[in-house]
C-alpha cells in the first residue's frame, strides 16, 4: 500500500535516482562501517547504503514505516524520536568502530537534531545530512556575512563542514517549497576545550539582538559575570569569529 507523506513528521521522500547516487558517492559507505541512518522513510537511500554496508541501523519515528522497514533482513530498526536516542549507547554497540551518521532530516526539527548530536561528536567519524539549503548556508557561513549565526558558531567550534550537493525540490515527493542540500560534517580531531553550555549561553546572548552592538547585550552579560578581560563589544555578533567566542567562553569566571 502506498505510504502517504505525513506533514506532522515533515516527510518529503527522495525519489530522484541521480541525486540518490550522488549522495551515496559523497557518503562513500564501506562494508562493515558502523552507520546509522536517521529518517529512512521509504528506504530510497537506505537500500543502496545497505547493499554496500552489509548491515545498517535506522531510526524511524513513523510507526507504519518502521514496521515496513523491519521486513528488511539487513536493517536494525530503532522506532523512536531521534532526539531521545542515546548515541553513546549505539557507539558502545559498535565499538571500537566510530559511528557514521546519515539522513534526510525533517526540516521542522533539523536544528534540534544537530544540537542533540553535538553532544556525541567525540564518538562520530562523520555525518552526512540532507537539510534545507538555507540551514546549511548558516551552518557553513563565515563571519561578517548575513548567514553567520548562533548555529554557525556552535557547529564550527566542533566540526569541519562542507556543502557538498545541491538538491532541487523536484527530487522529492511531495516537493518541499524550499531548496535542499547535503552537508558533510567531520568532527575536529582536537577541538578547543570549552564548556559547551557556557559557550552556548554566550553565543545565544550575543545573537539575541544581532542588529545591535554587543555592548547592549553581551557587554551587559559580561559585566554581570565579572569578566575583567579584553573583548571588543563595539561590534555586532556576526563580526566575531568562532575562535573569539570560544576564547571568551574559556575565560569568563564560572
Amino acid at each position: 500500500m502506498k505510504h502517504v507523506a505525513r506533514k506532522r513528521f515533515g516527510q518529503h521522500f527522495l525519489t530522484d535516482g541521480g541525486i540518490i547516487d550522488a549522495i551515496v558517492r559523497e557518503i562513500a559507505p564501506k562494508a562493515g562501517d558502523a552507520m546509522v541512518e536517521i529518517g529512512p522513510g521509504l528506504a530510497a537511500l537506505t537500500q543502496p547504503l545497505v547493499e554496500r554496508l552489509g548491515r545498517l541501523t535506522v531510526i524511524e519515528l513513523d510507526r507504519d514505516l518502521a514496521q515496513r522497514l523491519r521486513g528488511h533482513g539487513q536493517l536494525d530498526v530503532i522506532e523512536s524520536d531521534v532526539l531521545k536516542v542515546d548515541f553513546a549507547a549505539l557507539a558502545d554497540r559498535f565499538s571500537p568502530a566510530p559511528l557514521r551518521v546519515v539522513g534526510n532530516l525533517p526540516y521542522n526539527i533539523s536544528t534540534p537534531i544537530l544540537f542533540h548530536l553535538l553532544g556525541f561528536a567525540h564518538l562520530i567519524a562523520d555525518q552526512h545530512f540532507m537539510l534545507q539549503k538555507e540551514v546549511i548556508d548558516r551552518m557553513v557561513a563565515r563571519p561578517a556575512t548575513s548567514d553567520y549565526s548562533r548555529l554557525s558558531v556552535m557547529l564550527q567550534w566542533r566540526y569541519a563542514m562542507d556543502n557538498v550537493l545541491f538538491v532541487p525540490p523536484e527530487s522529492f515527493d511531495p516537493p518541499p517549497r524550499v531548496d535542499s542540500a547535503v552537508v558533510r560534517m567531520v568532527p575536529l580531531a582536537e577541538p578547543p576545550a570549552v564548556d559547551a553550555a557556557r559557550l552556548g549561553e554566550i553565543v545565544q546572548v550575543a545573537f539575541s539582538q544581532r542588529r545591535k552592538l554587543l555592548r547592549h547585550t553581551l557587554g551587559k552579560w559580561l559585566d554581570e559575570h565579572a569578566f575583567a578581560g579584553d573583548f571588543d563589544t563595539q561590534r555586532r555578533a556576526e563580526e566575531v569569529p568562532v575562535a573569539e567566542y570560544v576564547a571568551l567562553a574559556q575565560s569568563v569566571p564560572k
